[in-house]
């Protein structure tokens, strides 16, 4: 099961990060929002998930369309693949816009009003010019204004910055935190970058092997990250009171999906395993208010 059991809630105009590395099943949980799991390797089993009062999961094929990238958009985490290399870029915004109503003319002013809102420069030009033509950053920015033109409730952004130099992946979670503001949309933030979570989340669920072993606020989180495997990531990130010492390591890797788990995903890899962390499944538990760990003694 590469999501198992996993639970969290955004509001509007609040940002969580999913953090966790590589193989926690981040995306996957993001694809499984979408309906988008790749069939026949991967289907959704059980499980729920509530949009403004309605079950998504539950919804068919058709009805699902006028969700995905509508209601419930989604950043990519390369928007070299993601853009249509014969579109211009304005087509594509175009094609995203929720009002489908609108003359060419009035569509086309749309369009160059979110090239604009997102920081491209001399927008009216750039509507028709080609995804090659433009810089990482600057493709980026598109497929942010793609995903904002149908005025969605919520965004998806899977690792929006990590193809980014460090300049332009300031500008880009700045960019997102000020769009925002203007418009109150939720944003899941996948990533596993702590600096990038601490820029923009305000709440923070930790994923690992396919579950969430720590939930909080940002702040909370930063402060005082309860679970072995949080701090672990926080020894293993380089900072200027760590120069010339060595850093923490997590031996070892996130084990297959594949098998059962009778006990603690995480065992393995623990400073702090005891025999009871093989045999029973950690439950979630609450340490203080709205931060809730997996774990029998964090």
């Amino acid at each position: 099961r590469a999501v198992d059991g996993v639970s969290f809630e955004i509001r509007a105009g609040e940002t969580l990060a999913l953090l966790g590395e590589s193989g926690s099943g981040k995306s996957i949980t993001a694809l499984s929002l979408l309906q988008l799991v790749p069939e026949p390797a991967g289907h959704i089993v059980a499980g729920q998930a509530w949009l403004r009062g309605e079950d998504i999961l539950a919804l068919p094929e058709r009805a699902m369309r006028r969700v995905r990238g509508r209601r419930l958009a989604t950043i990519f985490q390369e928007p070299q693949t993601s853009l249509n290399p014969v579109m211009t870029v304005g087509a594509q915004i175009d094609e995203a816009l929720s009002d489908k109503t609108l003359t060419a003319d009035a569509a086309r002013t749309r369009v160059v009003e979110l090239l604009e809102s997102v920081g491209i420069p001399d927008a009216a030009r750039r509507y028709d010019a080609y995804p090659h033509q433009l810089s990482g950053g600057m493709k980026q920015r598109v497929m942010i204004a793609m995903a904002l033109a149908a005025e969605p409730d919520v965004l998806i952004a899977d690792e929006p910055t990590t193809a980014l130099d460090v300049t332009t992946q300031a500008q880009i979670l700045k960019l997102l935190k000020a769009l925002q503001r203007k418009t109150g949309t939720a944003i899941l933030l996948i990533t596993h970058d702590l600096g990038v979570v601490s820029e923009v989340a305000d709440q923070v669920a930790v994923m690992y092997a396919g579950v969430i072993v720590e939930n909080a606020d940002a702040r909370t989180f930063f402060a005082e990250p309860k679970h072995p495997y949080s701090q672990k990531l926080f020894r293993s990130l380089p900072s200027r009171l760590k120069r010339g010492a060595a850093l923490d390591v997590i031996r070892g890797s996130v084990p297959r999906l594949t098998q059962p788990f009778p006990g603690c995903r995480f065992v393995d890899r623990c400073d702090y395993a005891w025999e009871r962390c093989r045999v029973e499944v950690p439950a979630m538990r609450q340490v203080a208010p709205g931060h809730t760990v997996a774990g029998r003694r964090p």
